[in-house]
């Protein structure tokens, strides 16, 4: 949140729930919950690159790619006590309430 914008992310994927596959989904609901809006907006402009992506499916943890200003411990512990349950409960809001399919995209706005 600023004085301008609100920003808030939900999980729709189309493929089964794993943490394999949801590293990325993870490290931003990490990031919203432990950072500040600097240091999180700097971290999801380094993770919604496509070669982090890509390092990420090869293995690499995503604590390599924290940025300077970052609590790491925080973060570390939050991300790996953050559940799949989460991602999946976005996933139902996303198909059930806003009717859409799996892997959709959508754009929501809801002025103050």
């Amino acid at each position: 949140t600023s004085r301008h914008t609100r920003v808030g992310i939900l999980n729709n994927p189309s493929s089964k729930i794993k943490e394999s596959n949801t590293a990325i989904a993870r490290g931003i609901l990490t990031a919203f919950l432990t950072e500040n809006n600097s240091n999180l907006k700097s971290f999801l402009s380094k993770l919604s690159k496509e070669e982090t992506a890509k390092s990420l499916a090869a293995g690499t943890k995503i604590t390599k790619f924290l940025i300077p200003g970052m609590d790491g411990n925080t973060f570390e512990k939050k991300y790996n006590t953050l559940g799949l349950d989460v991602i999946k409960t976005h996933q139902l809001f996303c198909q059930e309430v806003l009717k859409l399919l799996p892997g959709q995209m959508a754009v929501m706005s809801n002025g103050r």
